[in-house]
Formats: structure tokens, sequence, C-alpha cells
């Protein structure tokens, strides 16, 4: 279930212009020029960590971190395909105009 939803994921990102799928030891990063977000799979979901100028101020952010001035590194837990939803994905959006 938890390729399922990453495929979704990546084809919605993939509306958006290049995607970049870089495998690490522990994680999948994603980017375009620079990266974006970060997938961080589990057993039964994924952690999506997304990056952005911003606080992003919702319930579904079960994690912020400010490492600069103007960035941020939020995340996500991904478990289902409802969860990929366009609150998400304008987040995303953001994120990949970031790292144009």
């Amino acid at each position: 279930g938890v390729r399922a939803v990453y495929d979704l994921l990546v084809a919605h990102l993939r509306t958006f212009g290049p995607i970049h799928e870089q495998p690490k030891k522990t994680s999948i990063h994603l980017a375009n020029a620079s990266g974006f977000a970060g997938v961080h799979t589990r057993k039964d979901y994924f952690i999506l960590n997304i990056r952005s100028d911003h606080l992003i101020d919702s319930p579904r952010i079960v994690k912020s971190e400010q490492v600069s001035k103007s960035r941020y590194h939020q995340e996500v837990k991904i478990q289902r395909l409802d969860d990929v939803d366009a609150e998400l994905l304008g987040w995303l959006r953001a994120a990949y105009d970031l790292s144009r």
C-alpha cells in the first residue's frame, strides 16, 4: 500500500515539471534544481519532509523545524491515497517553485 501512495504522489509531482528521485540509504530525496522534499519510509506509511520558506500552520504537520532564517523543514505522515490531496499538493507546489 505504501508504494501505491508514493507512486501517486510522484505522478502528481511530475505535473509540476521535472522531478529527480534521488535514492539515499534511508530516504528518497525529491528534487528539481535543488531538493524540495524527502521521503522517509516506514512499514505502513512514510514521512514526507517538505521544505518551505514559511511555517505551515496545519494539524497535519507532525514536526516543524526552522533550519535557517527563511527555511523550514516540515513533516507530514502519509499513509493513505486520500492523504495526497489538494492541500498537500499545494504545499509541495510551493516547495517545488522554491527549488527552481
